[in-house]
């Protein structure tokens, strides 16, 4: 791990390095960021041990600047402190970082035509604030897909930093691919988008057995949302198939099946 990490910090260090003695006035002519707060309602969500309905507070943000892409969201739950809610006395947030950086521009190279329009090194990581931790580094793309237009597309290996104390903390164990999209069709006093990701993680052998733990995982989220230039309403239906990885009537309970989230967002 410490040889893989320190791979990783001089490709990285060469990257910066490369991008200051190639000094480019385009470099940052696409630059952009947002940054908006979601109150969110989940509802039936198949997540681990019974943490199925909860308002919650989402941060998000993204953005582009140079050779770096970003997106980012952090949820604190429970918000409302409601001893109906599922999350009450729990967990109390959960942290998503996934930047890439994009070895189009590292190289001082415009967009591809074609499917693939650029490629990068892809990150993330995931987050809890007890005893989970998980980093992937791997390839990242952009490419173009008939009528949704630009997809995000990565495929990453999987590091369990924590993990519960489970026996696969401090290994590698298994991989993923995670795609997202953002797909504005309807004009309608804003524009009314389908937007949404999937992430399948798979080959996470350390600690699968026929009981708790699966090798594979799926989480497919569908967004119906109405945005204007300061606010947003949306609906998601996302499928979960084994999700985290723990398989579904085990020890975590239903993971795999249909939840819903209503959303109501302001933005900076």
């Amino acid at each position: 791990m410490k040889f893989k990490l320190s791979l990783l910090f001089v490709l990285l260090s060469s990257t910066l390095s490369f991008a200051q003695d190639n000094p480019s006035s385009d470099l940052h002519k696409n630059d952009f960021k947002w940054f908006q707060f979601n109150i969110m309602q989940s509802i039936d969500n198949k997540i681990p041990f019974q943490n199925q309905d909860d308002t919650y507070l989402e941060m998000e943000f993204g953005g582009r600047s140079g050779i770096f892409d970003l997106y980012g969201y952090l949820d604190v739950f429970d918000i409302f402190d409601s001893p109906d809610s599922d999350r009450h006395g729990k967990d109390n947030f959960f942290f998503k970082f996934a930047p890439r950086v994009s070895i189009n521009a590292m190289l001082g190279h415009e967009k591809y035509q074609g499917f693939v329009s650029e490629v990068y090194i892809s990150g993330l990581m995931n987050v809890g604030d007890q005893s989970l931790f998980e980093q992937y580094i791997g390839l990242g793309s952009d490419i173009q897909v008939p009528w949704l237009g630009r997809v995000g597309a990565n495929l990453m290996a999987r590091y369990v930093r924590e993990n519960y104390t489970n026996p696969n903390e401090k290994r590698w164990d298994g991989y993923i691919i995670s795609t997202n999209w953002f797909r504005p069709f309807w004009e309608i006093g804003g524009n009314l988008t389908y937007q949404g990701y999937l992430d399948y993680k798979f080959g996470a052998t350390q600690i699968s057995d026929s009981t708790n733990y699966s090798e594979d995982s799926l989480e497919w989220f569908n967004g119906l949302y109405w945005h204007t230039q300061r606010y947003a309403l949306g609906y998601g239906l996302k499928y979960y198939k084994d999700m985290a990885l723990l398989k579904d009537g085990g020890i975590a309970g239903e993971t795999t099946g249909f939840g819903h989230y209503l959303s109501v967002t302001y933005k900076f």
